[in-house]
């Protein structure tokens, strides 16, 4: 669409006919005496001497387009993981409810995939987070290149993330795409001078299902991801009603999962 510009009164004749401060209207131009334009925001002040005249006007203005940049910078980081720059868990959100609404009149089915790292935390223990952080940001590579533009890869936090299918037809769809991300995050990776070998454990909970609400939905995939974790881990489970009568506490199951592996179990140096 074409942009017209049209030319405002000088802000500081205004201020001073006007004897009071003065701001330019929003998608202010400047235009240089080249040609070239910038945007800019802009506000005038008369200044008065000491019996109160106004004698003239100070002028402050600023590159509005940076302004714009910074706005839309915050925006993004209050949507997106800082590390790996997936969405995160408010953004995850969002787009889980968008997707359940639709899901909803179209008769169609949603899954959440909750994935968490297997051993992980003795990687980053023993080889440095700066090691922890170049995986995180190759695993979340990978999820990225095994799904469609119309899902979402989200970084929980930690080692944990979590995937939303916003449309599928059958509940094997699920588990079709488990089994893709178990064969493809289990290649090495090599980063800092190492191979590293790690696996995955998944839980799924289905719309309408197994809940038609967010948080539901969340804590029904999380609750199977950790029974993937009790049954051997390096799987993937999918949510069942009898889950939440078994005597299983978020984070608080058999120690010996959490027992450090030896490094010779997960990393080979080349």
């Amino acid at each position: 669409m074409a942009r017209h510009i049209k030319r405002l009164p000088p802000p500081g004749q205004r201020a001073i006919e006007e004897n009071n401060t003065v701001g330019l209207a929003l998608d202010c131009v400047l235009v240089r005496q080249d040609g070239s334009k910038l945007e800019i925001e802009d506000s005038a002040a008369p200044i008065h001497d000491r019996e109160g005249r106004v004698t003239g006007a100070v002028i402050v203005f600023h590159d509005a387009t940076r302004s714009q940049v910074m706005w839309e910078r915050m925006a993004y980081l209050a949507q997106h993981d800082a590390l790996t720059g997936l969405p995160n868990r408010a953004l995850l959100t969002e787009r889980l409810s968008r997707a359940i609404g639709l899901a909803r009149r179209h008769r169609h089915l949603v899954a959440l995939l909750y994935l968490d790292l297997d051993a992980f935390k003795p990687i980053n223990d023993s080889l440095g987070h700066a090691l922890g952080d170049s995986l995180l940001k190759a695993v979340a590579g990978r999820l990225q290149d095994c799904m469609r533009d119309i899902d979402t890869v989200c970084r929980q936090g930690g080692d944990e993330f979590v995937i939303l299918l916003a449309e599928i037809r059958q509940p094997e769809d699920a588990t079709r795409v488990a089994e893709k991300l178990l064969a493809v995050l289990s290649r090495p990776y090599r980063i800092h001078g190492h191979a590293l070998l790690i696996t995955l454990s998944i839980g799924i909970s289905l719309y309408p299902d197994d809940a038609d609400d967010v948080d539901t939905l969340m804590h029904n995939a999380d609750m199977a991801m950790y029974h993937t974790k009790r049954n051997g881990r390096n799987g993937h489970q999918c949510f069942t009603a009898e889950m939440n009568t078994l005597p299983i506490q978020r984070r608080r199951i058999d120690p010996s999962l959490h027992r450090p592996r030896q490094p010779s179990q997960f990393v080979f140096d080349f």
